[in-house]
């Protein structure tokens, strides 16, 4: 991935942001604001400014961005902003900040009326009420922030640069997991995940993009194998699973890969068959001319026509968090297209007690004209 200058990335936030006061100012609202704490994170934060995490951001409805970090050091290094003021001046209280800054910056918005974010719990928005007398304050499911998740569904050509990136990388360790497998120098699950952390921070990536989940023959029949990963031998004679993610500039992937080792019995045949059966049919319908149900109810019909039943979605968008919206599921609104921009996995799996899992997981990138899978994740035969 080539690099960004400053004058680039600033432009890339600083349009970001005009999107959200476009919006303010035809819903006639003074201010939005964001809080990002051990409490709740929130990746607006990160996709507003490059900073990212434990600030407050407030955006008026001119644009005028101010951002109250609580490392002063790294905002300054990493974000984009119109003004940026210390959390610690305000004794780190995000309701004295907030109070502060909508005073000294009120110009900035056409009215007094601010919106908070809905995931404050209904004491910490009473607590905004009373301090803040003058100001119609309010938190709504469908307002701003809705808005701005609606926004990050679609990313622009800088976030698709950052996750190809991720993808890359990722790509090349599995690559490297399989090699390693076959010569012998991986045995146990926890072998595994500490080669994806060190390869990863090796390919200039910032870190896993959740636990990563690597289970033997003995644990796989588990959707989420709890815990991630243990000492037990992996791969070995079945089905096992690695599920992971890498993440590049705050964009994550996300992939998982079956390592079939045999003898296998024809139940696991028929299993391994029957997951990349739906992968394949599933991915024709990755493409702006499909609803997210039809791929949804693709993969189902599969699986009922072998009267087996996948226990989850068939996938989400990724993005700035590992889960993001929308979820590849028949509750999705029926009319619900995907989208070019969007980037979604595609990751049928079955699981059985006595047979094993089986999941393969890859990232789609779709396109104006139909998808582009961005990873290579496989079922992987020793």
């Amino acid at each position: 991935m080539r690099d960004y200058t400053q004058q680039e990335l600033s432009q890339i936030f600083k349009t970001r942001r005009e999107r959200l006061a476009d919006y303010l100012k035809e819903n006639n609202i003074g201010a939005c604001v964001f809080i990002d704490s051990e409490a709740h994170r929130d990746p607006s934060l990160a996709y507003f400014t490059g900073h990212a995490n434990d600030a407050v951001l407030i955006i008026f409805t001119d644009g005028f961005t101010v951002l109250i970090p609580w490392d002063e050091n790294l905002a300054r290094k990493n974000g984009f902003c119109d003004k940026l003021v210390p959390y610690t001046r305000y004794k780190n209280s995000e309701i004295a900040a907030v109070k502060a800054l909508l005073n000294v910056c009120y110009s900035h918005g056409a009215n007094s009326k601010i919106e908070f974010p809905p995931y404050l719990t209904y004491p910490q928005y009473l607590q905004f009420i009373d301090e803040l007398g003058n100001y119609d304050c309010r938190c709504k499911e469908d307002g701003a922030h809705k808005f701005v998740a609606d926004c990050r569904m679609i990313k622009d050509d800088y976030e698709i640069e950052c996750t190809k990136e991720a993808a890359r990388v990722g790509d090349l360790i599995i690559d490297e997991i399989e090699a390693r497998i076959k010569d012998g120098r991986i045995q146990t699950e926890t072998d595994t995940a500490l080669l994806i952390e060190r390869m990863l921070r090796e390919n200039g990536c910032d870190r896993t993009g959740f636990d990563t989940l690597a289970a033997g023959p003995s644990r796989s029949f588990a959707i989420h194998a709890f815990p991630g990963y243990t000492n037990a031998k992996w791969p070995d004679t079945g089905l096992s699973i690695l599920d992971f993610g890498v993440v590049y500039k705050g964009y994550t992937s996300d992939t998982t890969i079956t390592v079939a080792k045999g003898p296998l019995t024809p139940e696991q045949e028929n299993q391994l068959e029957l997951v990349q059966k739906a992968f394949d049919e599933c991915l024709r319908l990755y493409t702006p001319e499909h609803t997210i149900v039809e791929a949804s109810k693709k993969a189902d019909s599969v699986f009922s026509a072998a009267k087996r039943k996948m226990p989850h979605c068939l996938g989400h968008a990724i993005g700035l968090e590992i889960h993001e919206y929308p979820r590849i599921s028949p509750k999705m609104p029926p009319e619900l297209k995907f989208q070019p921009g969007m980037i979604v996995t595609l990751e049928p799996g079955l699981y059985d007690t006595a047979i094993g899992g089986t999941r393969l997981e890859n990232d789609i990138l779709i396109t104006e004209d139909g998808n582009e899978v961005i990873t290579r994740a496989r079922i992987i035969r020793i």
